[in-house]
């Protein structure tokens, strides 16, 4: 049986019940009551403007170097894998420490990528909808425990399971509901991708049936979120997308982010889709598509800078306590782990993805999207207050493994920035500056010659992860350095080709000479 994991008696997240449930729901309906239904209410409640970021550790020699490393991992990787464009952040705190872009937004209209460049976010949709939902359930009008039907009296889909508990709006957030995937039509289908109307959605549940009783098994649902964003519009009587823009987005100042696809911005700020790589190394260029009423799951497009500022968010309401937007308590209830599959191999909080990596052991909290033309991923680390966005308009691009890749590569170099109050942890040694640079490898791909740690390093690209494959380099004569082992001892000897002019050309290992290209 799967583990439900409830919350604790002792806080304030707990759902009440009797008089004070009572009383909650009526201040929540008189609260909606009035002009625009309690749309400027909510937004007078959404507390605190957003606090300007600091910008302390990206000068750091330390913080230099990893995101040096960073803009040149992140361009071998689009190069190689033949994606037209990368955009990113990292974030420690209240200070986005990266940000970065690679490649081109559009093709077609030569529009290069760049931070603010909008993409569509697809899944991370769902941390919106999801924060939406619990706003509502702290204003007394949604419990999590609520059937689905409390809501929703059109949801007619076919019981499968007559034993089977209700489907709750918990069980919506956690994908625990026994729902299936997605509504009853082919939109991830190429070429077209037509997604459904809301009304489309309605009137084919009842062609529809559960997969199992709910609260047995994990099954990602598309459909399970929409339902969760009608939830948001039928309790706050506000439409969707306008409840969301009052009273999550606007005020934590991300202004470019939609909850639909903007697509007047086609050709514009909004970077082109486009397809898997195919056997001719090419990719087709995708149709723009609008996810209609699977917004609340997919619908959304959003900046590398937007989802920083997100994350930004999460670790001040963490760590300051208090409310913006959502109760600290209400965040951090949706992201403990609220329920573990029979496998143990899915964990899931209130709309957040909760996982445990290894072997470092650490929690990642966060979601991917994967849409038609574009892959993206946001991976925050509560403990350490690092997050990594990474952004593409390639198909089928590994965004959670370049979200990985970045935090490997910025976590270390602003811990030890964070921890450097005497000023020790210095540049490179400008004597070491002239043999920086990319030298092509006969082998495969390049060798970057980059500073890492205040030492000279030598990195392979493309690399899933170039921080474990950093090649120590320690000077013992002129323009020959020996290769460090992990032990600290000396091995092989990297020479560098230096003209007469002193222009550095090219550099041997193992008899093996490596042009300098860049």
């Amino acid at each position: 049986m799967p583990f439900r994991l409830r919350a604790s008696s002792t806080s304030r997240t707990v759902e009440t019940t009797g008089a004070t449930a009572r009383s909650r729901q009526v201040a929540g309906a008189i609260a909606v009551l009035g002009a625009a239904l309690s749309l400027t209410a909510a937004a007078a409640r959404a507390q605190t403007p957003p606090q300007p970021m600091s910008r302390t550790l990206a000068a750091h020699p330390r913080v230099k170097e990893a995101t040096a490393l960073l803009d040149k991992w992140l361009d071998a990787q689009r190069a190689y894998q033949r994606i037209p464009g990368l955009a990113g952040a990292a974030v420690h705190d209240q200070e986005i420490v990266w940000q970065g872009a690679s490649g081109m937004a559009d093709i077609e209209r030569k529009i290069p990528a760049s931070p603010a460049t909008l993409y569509s976010i697809c899944s991370i949709s769902k941390l919106f909808t999801s924060i939406s939902v619990m706003q509502l359930r702290d204003r007394g009008l949604v419990r999590l425990d609520d059937p689905v039907e409390k809501h929703l009296p059109w949801f007619n889909i076919k019981r499968t399971h007559p034993a089977s508990g209700a489907i709750t709006v918990e069980g919506l957030l956690t994908h625990a509901s026994g729902l299936p995937r997605e509504a009853a039509f082919p939109y991830w289908s190429a070429p077209s991708f037509e997604f459904p109307t809301r009304q489309q959605i309605i009137d084919a549940l009842s062609s529809e049936e559960t997969l199992y009783p709910s609260e047995t098994f994990f099954q990602y649902s598309n459909l399970g979120l929409t339902l969760a964003g009608e939830i948001v519009s039928a309790s706050s009587k506000v439409p969707y997308a306008d409840y969301v823009r009052t009273n999550v987005l606007t005020p934590l100042g991300m202004t470019s982010t939609y909850p639909e696809i903007p697509v007047e911005e086609k050709g514009k700020r909004m970077a082109a889709g486009y397809g898997p790589v195919t056997r001719d190394g090419t990719r087709a260029l995708l149709p723009l598509f609008t996810s209609r009423g699977i917004a609340p799951a997919a619908g959304y497009a959003s900046s590398a800078l937007d989802l920083a500022r997100f994350a930004s968010w999460n670790f001040r309401l963490l760590g300051q306590g208090g409310s913006e937007v959502l109760d600290a308590n209400t965040l951090r209830e949706m992201q403990r782990v609220h329920f573990v599959d029979p496998s143990w191999e899915t964990t899931w909080g209130l709309g957040f993805s909760v996982t445990r990596s290894t072997p470092d052991n650490k929690t990642f909290v966060g979601h991917g999207g994967s849409c038609p033309g574009f892959q993206t991923q946001l991976s925050m680390q509560p403990d350490e207050k690092i997050a990594a966005v990474a952004m593409s308009n390639g198909m089928d691009v590994n965004a959670g493994a370049l979200a990985r890749g970045i935090y490997d590569i910025i976590a270390p170099a602003v811990k030890a920035a964070s921890s450097d109050s005497t000023g020790k942890l210095t540049a490179l040694d400008p004597s070491l500056e002239r043999y920086l640079g990319t030298y092509a490898n006969a082998w495969r791909g390049e060798t970057e010659i980059m500073a890492w740690e205040g030492a000279l390093v030598a990195v392979a690209l493309p690399s899933d992860n170039p921080v474990r494959g950093v090649t120590k380099l320690r000077k013992v004569g002129e323009h020959v350095f020996r290769r460090v082992r992990p032990d600290g001892k000396l091995a092989e000897a990297w020479s560098f080709i230096v003209a007469a002019d002193g222009r550095v050309s090219g550099m041997t290992m193992n008899y093996q000479v490596s042009p300098r290209v860049r």
